[in-house]
């Protein structure tokens, strides 16, 4: 079996090899090259066929070929679901409102792109400056709220944050025309207005994650742009703003790939979610796809279903228009980091923003990895926290306290202060065990004003209109 595995990996080695360093062949499609040959050598791993793995072999000898018995058991649920669009085997444990996405609130607002939900105060009182969270409309909003014990949300309100989510609506064909500009006026801002409504006279830390980051960025630099002054703070989870090296999720993305998208999402009206996670699938092949074949088909082991696995599960759609309008100009064009993207009819830019900010990049990450995230950093001249901390792009953000195997580093760079590379500032960063959340909690604190009287839910304007977690989340 070790010359089996020896043979493989100097095999891989060979094509990576043969795949790079081609003459006339530019960087974009080696890299694509070298990525198939890479998907297609791991289809014929050692240790994905039963004959050549000797766990497998060993399991089957122990137990007299029921793994395999329970493996074809386990194929064929596998397939009688995806025939009838079920979702995966436990899914079913974890409903939206019942098990997750259970914190407190209302809704208190609800449009076309967006339902906003203010949650309901845990303590006597609360910081005077509201919290909005904004999250990506690639995932739904309760990442950020799975169960009770690791609920940034509910930690947040716990430690005396009024706090408002936006969930973004699961668009369908008739959804096909919101763009990037819809997302931005009827979500983002229309959210900002709501709060400072409901919470008067008091400015807004507002956080954003992965795309739902990048939006916050946009809007961010437009405010500076026109002296809109009512954020307090900018902080970002796994959030992109310049797209140069997005790593390899850059090799879906290209003029030619790019139009047989848009051809399409002109049938559909929306990219479905199914090729969403068909993408990040590929992306991390070993971990979300061949390990899992080989513990649930060839070892007879189904993994219980949890929280965040059923959350993964629970895939959105992107409108057509919004999709295309976000590959091109920031993806591909990269407007947004060069000073060209349009908001109201004039660019924006990064550099514009001076307002106190709080990034946090993980250290596996294939969505947004994190030497991407940190580039904000030669971009804007405000005073900028960066975290790095252990985990991916939804694990590393969903990092309650109290797991001894989650450690973070952090560093702060004054306003206006000299850039520090990547690497330097990995060197120089200490670090830290547990969860970061603490340290934003601090972060946050040190920004905000002395507690005050909780708020009520909604205002005049904007009174309730249903209970948390509102009805767009739970859109198939």
């Amino acid at each position: 079996f070790n010359l089996l595995h020896q043979s493989f990996v100097l095999t891989e080695q060979w094509w990576a090899a043969a795949t790079h360093g081609v003459w006339g062949v530019d960087k974009h499609h080696e890299d694509m090259v070298a990525f198939a040959a890479r998907q297609f050598l791991d289809i014929f791993s050692p240790g994905n066929q039963v004959a050549t793995n000797p766990v497998v072999l060993n399991r089957t000898l122990q137990q007299g070929g029921a793994n395999l018995m329970r493996g074809a058991l386990h194929l064929l649920e596998d397939a009688r679901r995806r025939a009838a669009g079920a979702p995966p085997a436990g899914v079913e444990d974890f409903v939206v409102g019942r098990d997750v996405g259970i914190t407190p609130g209302k809704v208190v607002l609800k449009n076309r792109v967006m339902e906003l939900i203010q949650y309901t105060p845990t303590t006597k009182t609360v910081h005077p400056e509201p919290i909005l969270i904004v999250p990506a409309w690639i995932m739904k909003y309760y990442i950020l709220d799975l169960s009770p014990h690791n609920s940034l949300i509910k930690y947040l309100v716990d430690q005396g944050h009024t706090v408002f989510c936006i969930s973004w609506i699961n668009p369908g064909a008739e959804d096909r025309d919101l763009g990037m500009d819809d997302y931005l006026d009827q979500g983002f801002h229309a959210a900002l207005n709501a709060i400072n409504t409901i919470v008067p006279q008091a400015k807004v830390h507002a956080a954003g994650y992965c795309l739902g980051g990048t939006l916050l960025a946009i809007a961010a630099a437009a405010m500076a742009r026109d002296g809109d002054e009512r954020l307090a703070s900018m902080t970002m989870f796994a959030a992109q703003t310049d797209f140069t090296e997005p790593g390899e999720l850059a090799l879906f993305i290209d003029n030619r790939q790019l139009r047989l998208l848009e051809a399409q999402m002109a049938q559909t009206g929306y990219l479905s979610g199914a090729q969403m996670a068909g993408a990040f699938q590929m992306l991390r092949s070993y971990d979300l796809l061949w390990s899992r074949l080989v513990n649930e088909y060839l070892l007879g082991e189904r993994a219980p279903m949890n929280d965040l696995m059923a959350w993964n599960a629970d895939t959105t759609r992107m409108p057509a228009k919004m999709h295309s309008q976000y590959l091109r100009r920031l993806f591909l064009d990269d407007d947004l980091s060069e000073g060209r993207y349009p908001v109201g009819g004039k660019p924006v830019t990064l550099g514009d923003i001076t307002l106190p900010t709080f990034m946090v990049g993980t250290v596996t990450d294939h969505v947004a990895p994190w030497r991407s995230v940190f580039k904000l950093q030669q971009l804007s001249p405000a005073e900028n926290t960066f975290v790095l901390t252990s985990g991916g792009h939804n694990a590393g953000i969903v990092s309650p306290p109290g797991n001894p195997r989650r450690h973070f580093q952090m560093l702060t760079r004054p306003a206006g202060g000299n850039y520090l590379p990547p690497d330097a500032w990995l060197a120089a960063a200490p670090d830290t065990p547990d969860s970061w959340w603490p340290a934003w909690l601090a972060w946050l604190k040190a920004r905000s004003g002395t507690p005050v009287k909780p708020p009520r839910a909604g205002a005049a304007a904007y009174p309730p209109v249903g209970d948390a977690p509102g009805s767009y989340v739970l859109e198939k």
